[in-house]
């Protein structure tokens, strides 16, 4: 068995789980993917895999081998398919990690789209508001809204979007409408810990920049909590504007401090800096930033 048949056999018994498996999706029999598997382990001379009778896991070495591996075999099946003129054709699947209200609001209702043009692509979507571990998770794609401070990735900036300072109109009914930063140290302010200034909020002056310390009864890492909260009249919230889309339009959203309020966050498509970037992974972040650009 030639070297790249070895590696395509790795990359399926560690994407099914197991030999047998991986014989089905390589249309190959079991001892042939096992001789594979030997043959590359030999060569390289570590083990991949720790083997048991009941199932079949990766070891350190082989994590990360198919984290190097996997992209560069990806590279090779699209270079194919874009030579035979094939490339729209699309087929395989993508990862994409993306914050939970940008994927809801954004993400998620451009997705059928995708999925129309490309048919053959499989979407794996995590929104999640915790910062992921593009290599340990296999995330090819991280969405991410404000900076990014690491210094092995590779940033795309695709848009940017405002800050809003909001409440509940039955919030200030109760507690009256700050007309000036400072005046926030004597309201309940909700803190979302997910930028970088948290407890910070930044404003613009005659003076320029500067930042408000503000503390209240509820903190979290889910701008959906945090939006809930707002929204129950329970405080005052600082947000992005891209995830207030309905609710900048209500009537019970007031926002405020709005000449003080310039700031904004860049919306940016992340991957790790050692990874070679498919042509799948290319061709849908053109496509999800084309689509944002018309959104945000």
């Amino acid at each position: 068995m030639d070297r790249l048949s070895e590696l395509k056999a790795f990359l399926a018994v560690v994407e099914t789980g197991g030999f047998t498996a991986a014989a089905r999706k390589t249309g190959t029999s079991q001892p042939a993917v096992s001789k594979a598997i030997g043959a590359l382990e030999n060569r390289l001379g570590v083990a991949l895999f720790n083997r048991s009778t009941r199932n079949v896991t990766l070891t350190d070495q082989g994590q990360r081998y198919f984290d190097r591996m996997k992209p560069l075999l990806e590279e090779i099946d699209d270079a194919n398919r874009e030579v035979i003129g094939s490339a729209v054709d699309m087929s395989g699947s993508i990862r994409i990690a993306v914050p939970t209200t940008l994927g809801r609001l954004h993400i998620l209702p451009i997705i059928p789209d995708l999925l129309s043009r490309f048919p053959k692509l499989e979407v794996d979507l995590v929104l999640s508001d915790l910062m992921r571990d593009m290599v340990e998770d296999r995330v090819d794609l991280v969405i991410r809204v404000g900076s990014v401070e690491e210094p092995d990735a590779v940033v795309r900036r695709v848009a940017k979007t405002p800050l809003v300072c909001v409440g509940s109109r039955q919030y200030f009914e109760k507690h009256g409408i700050p007309t000036k930063p400072a005046d926030l140290a004597d309201h309940n302010c909700l803190v979302y810990g997910g930028f970088k200034e948290s407890a910070n909020w930044p404003f613009v002056g005659q003076e320029g920049h500067f930042s408000v310390a503000v503390r209240g009864n509820l903190t979290s890492n889910s701008i959906e909590t945090i939006r809930a909260g707002v929204l129950a009249g329970v405080g005052i919230g600082m947000f992005t504007k891209a995830s207030l889309v309905e609710e900048l339009s209500h009537p019970d959203v007031v926002t405020i401090l709005g000449e003080y309020v310039q700031g904004t966050r860049d919306i940016s498509f992340v991957w790790p800096k050692r990874r070679l970037v498919s042509a799948r992974v290319r061709h849908v972040t053109d496509f999800l930033a084309a689509s944002l650009e018309g959104r945000i």
